[in-house]
């Protein structure tokens, strides 16, 4: 097995031109780009993860390049394009490593039916496996990268991809993204924790990626089954507070944060029913986050 760490710049690079094919999970990407930003994050945050022989099968063909045609008067700027569509707008050149990963989320987001798409984190450890829906501003990629950097196994942290078949949660176990003060507070945390360069002034603000730990890109072929659905929410000075949430809630809650839920109908209903029923459903309030990563891993069987 070839893994990205193991090229040499020059090797990469090439690839990249040509067509990386890079494996993250179930699925593999055809990566072209001729972007700094991009050979430089993907050598950075994806070093322990799988690339296929020049050649190889892909599910996904993507480019992020510099814009062609009157835009390029504009200024610098690079855009994502997946079989030559092209679902946003160009933005700026350092924004490239970014653009990739909100594109191959889109990806995922917009293709992949195959599976329940949920925008969630997904950890698992000693069986417990977190399902965690969060709102913009919740703190759930903080509290993410927080549990990984203490020995959970990353699944994901935006997209929990529920198998049709079995229920059973499977793993992408790409960089986590944190945005604004959360890069402080994870850098804080966990001074060694690798991130890769900021993009700045994004329509997000500052975001910055961190690097997935060994063990859950090399677990990445494992799945879990979903034992605990948690609704995260940071708020500044309040005390750590988990509580029951009931369940027809929770199916309310949770199908609301789905990509895919009304488009597979009836599928789409009898598994999110079945992911509740066979899951403890929590309210989970923090401002420490020592004391919310002792809470969660102290969570019911």
């Amino acid at each position: 097995m070839l893994t990205l760490g193991a090229l040499s710049g020059p090797e990469l690079r090439r690839r990249l031109r040509d067509g990386l094919v890079l494996r993250t999970g179930p699925f593999t990407y055809r990566i072209h780009s001729t972007c700094a930003p991009v050979a430089a994050g993907l050598a950075t945050l994806y070093a322990d993860f799988e690339v296929e022989p020049d050649g190889g099968i892909a599910d996904f063909h993507i480019h992020v390049q510099p814009v062609r045609g009157l835009r390029r008067w504009l200024g610098s700027q690079v855009e994502f394009r997946l079989d030559q569509h092209s679902p946003f707008l160009p933005l700026p050149a350092d924004h490239a490593f970014a653009l990739l990963e909100w594109g191959m989320n889109w990806c995922l987001a917009s293709q992949a039916n195959h599976y329940l798409l949920f925008h969630a984190a997904v950890l698992e450890k000693d069986g417990q496996c977190l399902v965690m829906p969060g709102d913009p501003g919740a703190g759930k990629s903080t509290l993410t990268a927080a549990l990984m950097l203490s020995g959970w196994r990353l699944l994901s942290d935006e997209m929990a991809m529920i198998d049709r078949d079995d229920g059973l949660a499977s793993a992408l176990a790409r960089p986590v993204s944190l945005k604004n003060q959360s890069i402080t507070v994870i850098r804080g945390f966990a001074p060694t924790a690798v991130l890769g360069e900021a993009a700045r002034d994004t329509h997000k603000g500052t975001v910055s990626h961190l690097r997935p730990s060994t063990q859950s890109v090399t677990q990445r072929q494992h799945q879990a089954r979903p034992t605990q659905i948690v609704f995260p929410r940071w708020r500044a000075g309040a005390g750590t507070q988990l509580e029951a949430v009931p369940k027809a809630l929770a199916f309310e809650r949770l199908a609301a944060h789905a990509f895919n839920y009304s488009l597979l109908g009836r599928a789409g209903f009898d598994l999110t029913a079945a992911l509740i029923d066979s899951s403890h459903c929590w309210d989970f309030c923090y401002s420490e986050l020592a004391d919310g990563l002792a809470t969660l891993d102290a969570l019911p069987r």
